[in-house]
């Protein structure tokens, strides 16, 4: 090739480079979740699977299933749908239908046109992650297995389940069908290898390894059956007989997947060793050896049986040439949990960590990939800008701080700490760092040098959370016994101690003007008067634990993200305590939360790999029937007042064209949610009876309700009912007093009572006597239930005015007062 050739295919493949680069970088945002405006990064990689005529990879993930163009390896599409992450998936035999299985808290499958993405039917009957699904050869039956220890076939068309196995000691972790489609292997937790026969549902034989089948595959011909382990063996088994055929043992840590050529003759296995395998199948030979790969959790042949597409713990994509074992291409952009987010003070950065310990810095707007910093060998677990935004401090499970130039990416200092720092804050004025330790400390450092400034004791668990108040006087730390210290930083003494929830504190941050201080922990968050160390109040509406908080730059919400169970992001009206909305997108725990500068973007980090940010929705709260911002008993005496109504009506909460207990309930959880207390509107009391409040509850009991929601509402309505059942029976003032011409008298009664108010002049006469019937017990306080006297005798004669006196008589009680009338 002659120099001028050269040169331009040399700035032609520069140009290819670069638009390859631009295309990874500014990638499609696909199917994004309602409000969310930018997706960074695609999630976790769970499995892959090449579409029978290999134009297509699908990959299941922590988000959704992937798929890529095999030529390109570009994105094309991406199938939401699950709650949770998609932990197996398979084709159909025509390509024409994929199904997906979901982990824990989604637990369904889920069938899918697999060209246009439509949703066709959803599989519901695991009350677990479901680990394993696999089509049979004709299309018609769908196999699958779960950690809820059932073994389960489906028909395709009709979605009905055929037949299902259950082994109460361990879960199913994979199932395979054989080429003719009358036999079914699945490989168990325990190491139990177990055939069936499809039709009839019996088993043929079992074997196994001592512990944990991770994979089981048919060879094509059927006359194979091959199961990998954590014993670090591949078996090969005559599938008719069940005699063992040959062990192949050369990994040396555990073997995650097995493959067969779609010829028969090569079978590929993939080790937490590091190594990827091609063994002769005749022969038990190993062909060829590709190593250096970090955990290999997945391997899979393209149906022309000239790639092998593997996936390694460090979320990429290989695919090599089967016949050289050279790499022929890298599908990249996946990431492992996302830790923690943070914008730096203008607003134009956003800064990740990552379980795999990289730090990722973001276009603060449009979420563009800026740059990488390299570093970490373990979990990046807390970043955190400085004050003006020049320096970025990361902490990790390596046991290091590491300082960065945001600008250049240089690292600045390293510090080595012996334990691990799960939380970093810097101060107001940038000069120092602290950080939260698993020593039970919290230590600070000196941002120019890096030198340890103190030590901070008291704790008796980890410290998980740090956070400056806003003049930088008063640093809080949080820790996994439950308890809030609240330092003096320029002494170092201990000010406040604040006892939580009893669970770990997983959050804490200080309002922006420095008078609250809010918490997470397990299911609630609590807002604290940082001057008195009073609690001032408790927001409730998470399951499990909430991992994450944020204030907005007014100071007016608050942001919390769940973990485990409840994987939403809350908004919190910081004054009322009400929730302003919920969010869903995030289908694993939200670990880290982070307002823009000027509040109009949210950004969440999550264990799905993902950090979404989040245009803020217009403030709506579920059940403000009557919009006026909140939602308390008023809404409750609205659904009240329409009881019983058919048709259209915003009182008719679910909607099922009646207004009745099921939409009250709905509406008392709504207000149990933002935690409001049932006398906190005495004019709704007042109109209210305890008897009503009782007979709500006995419909509603006896409904049996399961959800969390009506859960609380249930309890809001007894404490309701405590609220209207006074302690004591009492007779309170008249009013008005002095009155003309007619006056109200209010009581309580503790118990239901026949009940007598009789009047008398000064002279003991009986003026009048009023009797009020068997009443229920409640407050009679208000003017629609209270007796009421219109100032004439029992002849109905008007009286003279004076001084009277008048004797409520309910069972037991006698109680008497003293009014007078003015004419």
């Amino acid at each position: 090739m002659n120099k001028g050739l050269f040169f331009k295919f040399s700035l032609l493949l520069v140009f290819v480079l670069l638009l390859q680069d631009s295309f990874a970088q500014d990638s499609p945002q696909w199917r994004l979740p309602e409000n969310v405006k930018a997706r960074l990064g695609r999630g976790s990689i769970v499995e892959m699977r090449y579409s029978p005529d290999g134009t297509r990879l699908a990959v299941a993930s922590s988000i959704g299933v992937w798929f890529y163009d095999t030529t390109t390896l570009q994105e094309v599409d991406l199938f939401t749908g699950h709650t949770s992450w998609v932990t197996s998936i398979a084709y159909s035999p025509d390509g024409q239908m994929l199904a997906s299985g979901g982990a824990r808290g989604d637990n369904t499958i889920r069938l899918w046109d697999a060209i246009t993405g439509e949703h066709k039917r959803t599989l519901t009957g695991h009350s677990w992650t479901v680990h394993s699904v696999a089509f049979s050869p004709d299309g018609k039956m769908l196999a699958s297995g779960s950690g809820d220890q059932t073994v389960r076939l489906w028909d395709v068309a009709t979605g009905e389940e055929k037949w299902s196995f259950t082994d109460s000691r361990s879960w199913v972790q994979s199932v395979a069908f054989s080429p003719d489609g009358e036999t079914l292997a699945c490989g168990h937790s325990t190491g139990t290898l177990r055939v069936w026969d499809v039709m009839t549902g019996e088993q043929k034989w079992t074997d196994g390894h001592p512990i944990v089948i991770w994979s089981v595959a048919f060879s094509p011909d059927g006359r194979l059956l091959v199961s990998v382990s954590g014993d670090k063996t591949i078996q090969l088994w005559d599938t008719v007989t069940g005699e063992r055929k040959r062990t192949l043992t050369d990994h040396t840590d555990r073997v995650r997947s097995v493959a067969f050529s779609p010829d028969g003759e090569t079978l590929a296995s993939g080790s937490w060793d590091g190594t990827v395998r091609l063994w002769n199948v005749a022969t038990g030979e190993q062909k060829l050896r590709i190593g250096g790969l970090g955990w290999v959790q997945d391997v899979v042949f393209s149906p022309d049986g000239g790639t092998l597409a593997s996936r390694s713990n460090d979320e990429t994509i290989r695919l090599w040439d089967v016949a050289t074992g050279e790499q022929k291409g890298a599908i990249t952009g996946y990431a492992s949990d996302v830790s923690s987010v943070a914008f730096s003070p203008d607003g134009k950065i956003l800064a990740s960590g990552e379980e795999n310990g990289a730090v990722y810095l973001w276009d603060g707007a449009t979420g563009r990939h800026k740059r990488t910093l390299a570093g970490h060998t373990d979990r990046a677990a807390s970043v955190a800008f400085s004050p003006d935004g020049k320096t970025l401090a990361s902490g990790g499970s390596d046991e290091t701080i590491r300082l960065w130039d945001v600008v250049t990416g240089a690292q600045k200092w390293t510090i080595r700490h012996p334990s691990f720092i799960s939380s970093l804050a810097f101060s107001p004025d940038g000069e120092t760092l602290a950080g939260g330790s698993s020593d039970d400390m919290v230590h600070l450092w000196d941002v120019m040098t890096g030198e340890h400034k103190e030590a901070f004791t008291g704790h008796t668990a980890s410290v998980s959370s740090v956070a400056f108040s806003p003049d930088g006087g008063t640093l809080a730390s949080g820790g996994w016994n439950g308890t809030i210290r609240l330092w003096d930083v320029a002494t170092g003494e201990q000010k406040e101690t604040l006892f939580a929830q009893g669970s770990t504190i997983w959050s804490l941050i200080f309002s922006p003007d420095g008078n609250t201080l809010a918490s997470a922990g397990s299911r609630e968050i609590r807002l604290w008067d940082t001057v008195t160390g009073e609690q001032k109040g408790t927001l409730i509406g998470y399951e499990d634990d909430i991992l994450s908080l944020a204030f907005s730059p007014d100071g007016r919400t608050l942001a919390s993200g769940g973990g485990r169970w409840d994987y939403t992001l809350r908004l919190w009206d910081v004054v009322t305590g009400v929730s302003k909305g919920i969010l869903t997108g995030h289908t694993w725990t939200v670990t880290s939360l982070a307002f823009s500068p000027d509040g109009e973007t949210l950004a969440s980090g999550s264990g799905d790999g993902t950090v979404l940010l989040w245009e803020l929705p217009p403030t709506t709260v579920f059940g403000d029937l009557n919009r006026d911002g909140v939602v308390n008993l008023q809404d409750l005496m609205h659904v009240r007042s329409n009881f019983g109504r058919i048709g259209q009506n915003d009182a008719d909460i679910n909607g099922d064209g009646v207004v009745d207990i099921l939409d009250l309930v709905t509406i008392a959880g709504a207000i149990g949610e933002v935690a409001a207390a049932p006398t906190a509107h005495p004019a709704a009391l007042g109109s209210l009876t305890a008897a009503e409040v009782r007979g709500w509850l006995t419909q509603a009991q006896g409904l049996d309700f399961m959800d969390l929601r009506s859960r609380r509402g249930i309890f809001f309505l007894e404490r309701l009912l405590a609220a209207l059942t006074p302690k004591e029976t009492g007779l309170l003032p008249n009013y008005p007093n002095p009155f003309n011409p007619e006056t109200w008298i209010p009581y309580h009664l503790a118990n239901a009572a026949d009940v007598i108010l009789t009047i008398y002049d000064t002279k003991g006469v009986m003026v009048r006597q009023l009797d009020l019937g068997h009443q229920s017990a409640g407050f009679y306080t208000a003017r629609s239930r209270a007796a009421y006297w219109d100032g004439h005798n029992q002849l109905g004669e008007p009286i003279a005015s004076g001084i009277y006196f008048y004797t409520l008589t309910a069972g037991d009680f006698t109680a008497t007062r003293k009014m007078s009338i003015r004419k």
